[in-house]
């Protein structure tokens, strides 16, 4: 039975756009005569401009709504470590694994993608930190430092071992057909705070990653919920976001054209049935125009202090991460941050090296992150998500069958355990929630699905995850599909 409440209601409605109609003036009448004849000149012009602009806000299919319950999150900030870090080596402390190096495992290894060995020991230390006393790999010290505010969900599951399936359901919850992205959902139900830039941003360094735009796709849903990608590689706001600034046109006449754009566009669908891929293209068009005001500003982190910078490091996860912090600052509501092209984290062989220098990329800006967060009371209302879309075997991968190629000091994927973590936003921090098996094989107690995950989330950000749908061919989809169960204890 189709759910009645607000978001299925506003599913059927159309966003509708305010138009400035243009004035010909008559033949012969200059322009300076034409501005006196109004009145007022060109503060008229300026003014229209911005009752164009509440007015567009007002009916933006992207504008501010209210969530089914009161809650403290409104943003999120999603690290996503692409390619599947090795929880055994981060944030699942498994001194058994030391113990058992180089042995088989005991009971049997579980099936994986690929030819597993014997039992790899982690090649990094573990110590307890913050008054919680969880213990944290020396791959992120700078992370661990706010352990009391994280929750470690160490008893994370998927369904397959393999990176294409995987990233969809962590990102869509759904492995194999074309579904929203878990963002599309949460600005669908949200809007943004912002109407000048991006409501969804993906920013993700030298090019896609595996599944490339799907990651971050509407699909069903209007073309508006959908992650507007930054190669946060680049430093310069024409490279960083594609045609931002029009150098042959001034603002002034891209309204005009926008104008008389918009007018025509209403009428070609006057005549049609309702077309959400004209709405959702004239909208872009609108948030292109917008975003010369604020995006300029929002994605230069040189406007930041000395010893912020100093605070969060060098290279380009220092720079897109405080991009994020920047992002969410001015209201954008879900951010996501992809480590890199491809699937940086997908260490099969020579783990002990990449996972140190990947580590190494984030670990000091994510600290810098949540202190900048804390201190500015933003952390309350925005949820930090560290992970990728699987974990990695305790066990070493084999080179393949009459294959000499193999280093054999790399992990398999593993989406029978591994880890995700969240701070902020209302979740309860200082806590691990659920474990793997003594080797971090498997997921043993309070395990925890992607769908649980994402109902959780939704939860957080004041989402029934039963009640968050939007009707296609006949049926009410939502982010869970039909499973998902919220995981109360790790919410304050």
């Amino acid at each position: 039975m189709r759910n009645q409440n607000q978001y299925e209601n506003q599913r059927d409605a159309q966003p509708h756009y305010a138009a400035v109609p243009l004035t010909d003036a008559p033949l012969g009448l200059s322009r300076r005569t034409l501005l006196r004849a109004c009145g007022t000149g060109l503060g008229t012009l300026a003014l229209n401009d911005l009752l164009a602009g509440e007015a567009a806000a007002e009916s933006s299919p992207l504008a501010a709504r209210q969530p089914h319950f009161p809650s403290k999150a409104k943003h999120v900030i999603h690290l996503f470590m692409n390619g599947g870090p090795s929880h055994v080596d981060t944030f699942d402390y498994k001194p058994d694994l030391n113990k058992h190096d180089g042995k088989s495992a005991p009971g049997g290894n579980l099936k994986t993608e690929r030819p597993t060995g014997n039992v790899l020991g982690s090649p990094y230390s573990f110590k307890p930190y913050g008054e919680s006393g969880i213990e944290v790999s020396e791959l992120f010290q700078h992370t661990a430092a706010h352990i009391d505010d994280i929750c470690v969900i160490n008893s994370m599951h998927a369904n397959v071992p393999n990176h294409e399936p995987s990233l969809m359901l962590m990102n869509t919850g759904e492995s194999l057909q074309v579904r929203p992205s878990m963002g599309s959902w949460l600005t669908y139900g949200l809007g943004t705070e912002n109407q000048n830039l991006p409501a969804f941003v993906a920013m993700c360094p030298g090019g896609y990653p595996i599944k490339e735009s799907q990651n971050w796709q509407a699909a069903f849903l209007p073309g508006n919920y959908q992650g507007t990608y930054i190669d946060s590689s680049h430093t310069r706001i024409d490279r960083l976001i594609a045609n931002i600034n029009n150098r042959r046109v001034s603002r002034q006449a891209q309204r005009q054209q926008l104008d008389f754009l918009r007018n025509l566009n209403r009428r070609h669908a006057g005549d049609r049935a309702t077309d959400q891929r004209l709405d959702s293209r004239v909208e872009s068009f609108e948030l292109a125009y917008r975003m010369q005001t604020d995006a300029a500003e929002a994605f230069d982190v040189s406007r930041e202090p000395k010893h912020v910078l100093e605070a969060y490091g060098d290279g380009v996860q220092a720079r897109q991460i405080l991009i994020a912090r920047r992002l969410v600052e001015r209201g954008v509501r879900y951010v996501q941050l992809w480590h890199g092209a491809g699937q940086p984290w997908d260490n099969h062989d020579d783990l002990e090296t990449n996972h140190r220098r990947l580590a190494g990329q984030c670990d000091r800006a994510i600290g810098a992150l949540l202190t900048d967060l804390k201190k500015s009371g933003l952390l309350e209302e925005t949820l930090v998500i560290w992970g990728g879309e699987f974990g990695r075997t305790p066990v070493v991968e084999m080179p393949k069958k009459g294959s000499n190629q193999g280093k054999m000091n790399g992990r398999d994927h593993n989406h029978h355990g591994f880890t995700v973590w969240m701070a902020g936003g209302g979740v309860k921090g200082g806590q691990r929630y659920g474990k793997t098996d003594e080797l971090g094989f498997k997921a043993v107690e309070n395990r925890v699905h992607v769908h649980d995950l994402h109902a959780t989330v939704l939860r957080l950000m004041g989402f029934d995850h039963k009640r968050l749908t939007y009707r296609y061919a006949g049926r009410d989809f939502r982010l869970t599909d039909v499973h998902g169960r919220i995981i109360d204890d790790v919410i304050a």
